[in-house]
């Protein structure tokens, strides 16, 4: 398979395939005239780290599920305890973004979004730009 196909069938962007073969996580064989050729095995390392990447997992974790799914002598809790830390780090995201909306949604509220130039929201951006550099 060459790569057109194996973007159209794992989902992934040409672009992005060849760079995942620039930091080697996944190495296909080239012809002789210099062109990828893509294995059956290449597709499904490429899907793997589709689905991987978009449920949020670093190249580095994501290096490491590979190394882990490769790796017949694994042991699932290495696998889990990659798994449980990415869930921490996504649940850290979820409270800051929940303390963003909190925030934003409180200088709406504040604002009353009539004709008048005063603006609570300008106010509290303005007041973070403006705080002291420590």
């Amino acid at each position: 398979m060459n790569i057109g196909d194996v973007a159209q069938r794992s989902g992934l962007p040409a672009k992005t395939i060849r760079y995942y073969e620039d930091i080697k996580l996944v190495t296909p064989k080239r012809s002789e005239n210099g062109y990828r050729v893509f294995q059956d095995s290449d597709l499904h390392k490429l899907a793997f780290l589709g689905r991987a990447r978009a449920l949020g997992f670093t190249i580095e974790d994501c290096r490491t599920l590979m190394a882990l799914y490769e790796d017949q002598s694994r042991e699932s809790a290495q696998v889990k305890a990659v798994a449980r830390e990415h869930l921490g780090v996504i649940d850290d995201k979820i409270g800051q973004l929940q303390s963003m909306r909190s925030t934003l949604a409180h200088l709406i509220d504040c604002c009353s979004g009539d004709s008048r130039p005063d603006c609570p929201i300008l106010d509290d951006l303005a007041k973070l730009a403006m705080a002291p550099v420590q």
